[in-house]
């Protein structure tokens, strides 16, 4: 029943975005009643954005093929296309923006999104440190926020578009440095 749930949701959501979306039309559609729906999620907010991760996770995957550059890569550009070329981008940022004035969606925001994705970023990382392919003194953390964050940014703040070329100098930016030599 759950997963009947999260189904309608991610297709509701991506289909026609947050305005018009209620749990009454997710009870109907999922044939699951708004009493359980409003046990198993504190808000309409939580919902979506459970909704939204369920529908979009596949896609998200990290692979570990054991080469750093390749699995950032694959990951950034998997990203980049899903918030740069689908429905899902303009209801990322719309539940990011529904967050901002929504405690709950911004505590599931945080638990059931970002939280997760900054750690399997992260645990990657340290696998990628660990096996010499990263400097040890590099904070895993802040290259999520440098990689990611430039993403979010060009979602956020749509000046430029998120293009696989964007993602690559991003990349090569970040993993080749941007001194020249000597300096």
């Amino acid at each position: 029943m759950r997963a009947d749930v999260l189904s309608a949701v991610g297709e509701l959501l991506l289909a026609e975005g947050l305005t018009d979306f209620t749990i009454e039309r997710v009870a109907r559609l999922s044939g699951v009643s708004k009493t359980t729906i409003y046990k198993w999620w504190p808000s309409r907010g939580a919902l979506a954005l459970d909704g939204y991760f369920h529908a979009v996770e596949p896609t998200l995957a990290f692979p570990d093929t054991g080469d750093i550059r390749a699995d950032l890569t694959s990951q950034l550009h998997a990203f980049g296309r899903l918030v740069g070329e689908t429905p899902a981008g303009r209801l990322l940022a719309e539940l990011i923006g529904a967050a901002q004035t929504d405690a709950e969606l911004a505590a599931a925001y945080r638990a059931l999104y970002s939280f997760e994705r900054r750690h399997i970023a992260v645990a990657r990382m340290q696998r990628a440190q660990a096996s010499g392919q990263l400097r040890a003194d590099v904070d895993p953390q802040v290259v999520v926020d440098q990689l990611w964050g430039a993403v979010y940014h060009r979602l956020l703040i749509p000046d430029e578009p998120i293009t696989t070329t964007f993602i690559d100098a991003l990349l090569d930016n970040l993993l080749d440095g941007i001194l020249t030599v000597g300096h």
